[in-house]
């Protein structure tokens, strides 16, 4: 690391945000490079965003000779593009239609609108409640987050959505005593990403599909994080074997440029009439063009397949560092999603989890938290077993700053 520490100091953004920022000037491959020269190993892809990496031709001369032509259009047209990379995505399920945004929150908002449209259309008032599980999270906007039940995001903004419930993650028994037909929907994650990583077991799953189905509730399956081949798959929800109605996808859809999408069945689409939804920029041109190569990129089945060889070595990788340090908990995760929980309590490795991101950096690679005690690792797609190796080092000799506090 250079004297220069790449960061800037109270910049003129909300304080919502931290004081401080890592001012990132370029990128390539599974790295980047700050305003300073120094150099990191991403680990973490923009939050699991940038799924092919960075400094790509490929990418820039897609979106390039697409603004050549057509940059926006808004929803009172479309564009070949958006046509194009709609169809591949209702072809990958029993979808209809496709409603594009730009964010995951747009994606979970949709879906929530659909949700209780579909409700109210087809059993009328009364049917509107929404169930969310412990622990999700679905964004920061007033709907996404009242089915996200952090105590923290949501209590300076009540009243909130009306009409959510709450109930554990995993509960079966819980499921079964709650749901019945004044619900509109159950939104969940496969893999929790902003809560631990923790997934969803094959048993909650399947009480899901049976249960959903009896009462007609939607199962809303929140991909944002998990979905384009970031667990191993297409979908996390083919891993335990979950049938949602309802699948929204986000961060990593258009390599880095904003871009959303809720997929819904005909059963919702055949009840909507114009005015139930809008977008003025989702799914527009150049968005969907980058969009279509990423999805033809990701679901190509020898490129899934290296995903999960990846995926494998990072495991190996990472319980060789766990095993030297007795504060680590088991393994977290799916796929290159991969989650350390630091103990031996989620206060005291929440402290700790916060130095060892700082020590990683300085170490030269990026890694994210999830939860208060989860190193979380979600580097780009395209990383290869070298740079993995690399990546775990650094994160090993950061390790090493506090042994103590980690039981060695």
């Amino acid at each position: 690391m250079s004297k220069h520490d790449g960061m800037v100091h109270n910049p003129p953004l909300p304080k919502n945000f931290a004081p401080d920022f890592l001012v990132l000037e370029r990128g390539e491959g599974v790295y980047v490079t700050d305003k300073d020269g120094n150099r990191y190993l991403d680990m973490g892809a923009g939050i699991a965003v940038n799924a092919l990496g960075y400094g790509r031709e490929d990418l820039a001369k897609i979106a390039y000779d697409q603004m050549k032509k057509l940059i926006h259009t808004s929803n009172l047209y479309t564009s070949e593009p958006t046509i194009e990379l709609a169809g591949r995505l209702t072809a990958s399920g029993p979808f209809a239609a496709v409603h594009f945004g730009n964010s995951g929150s747009e994606a979970n908002e949709a879906a929530i609108k659909y949700a209780r449209l579909y409700a109210y259309r087809t059993r009328g008032a009364g049917h509107h409640r929404l169930l969310c599980l412990q622990n999700g999270f679905h964004g920061r906007t007033l709907g996404a987050l009242s089915v996200t039940p952090n105590e923290h995001y949501q209590e300076p903004f009540r009243p909130l959505v009306p009409g959510v419930e709450v109930i554990p993650y995993n509960d079966t028994a819980a499921l079964e005593k709650i749901l019945d037909a004044s619900f509109a929907a159950v939104i969940v994650e496969v893999v929790q990403g902003e809560g631990g990583l923790v997934s969803m077991s094959q048993e909650f799953a399947a009480a899901l599909n049976r249960l959903c189905r009896k009462h007609d509730v939607l199962i809303i399956d929140d991909e944002v994080q998990t979905g384009l081949g970031r667990t191993g798959g297409l979908y996390a929800c083919e891993s335990v074997g979950l049938t949602p109605d309802i699948i929204t996808l986000a961060k990593p859809i258009a390599a880095g440029l904003p871009l959303s999408a809720t997929l819904i069945p005909e059963k919702i689409n055949n009840l909507l009439v114009p005015g139930d939804h809008g977008t003025t920029f989702g799914g527009g041109p150049v968005t969907t063009a980058v969009g279509a190569y990423v999805w033809d990129t990701i679901t190509e089945p020898a490129f899934l397949e290296r995903i999960r060889q990846r995926a494998a070595h990072l495991r190996r990788r990472v319980e060789e560092l766990r095993a030297a340090y007795p504060a680590f908990g088991p393994l977290r995760g799916m796929g290159l999603l991969c989650g350390l929980p630091v103990g031996p309590t989620e206060e005291t490795g929440g402290d700790v989890s916060l130095k060892l991101l700082q020590a990683a950096r300085e170490e030269g690679v990026l890694v994210l938290r999830s939860g208060k005690n989860v190193i979380r690792l979600a580097p780009p797609l395209i990383i290869e077993e070298t740079e993995i190796d690399e990546g775990v080092r650094r994160i090993g000799a950061a390790c090493k700053h506090f042994a103590r506090d980690l039981g060695a």
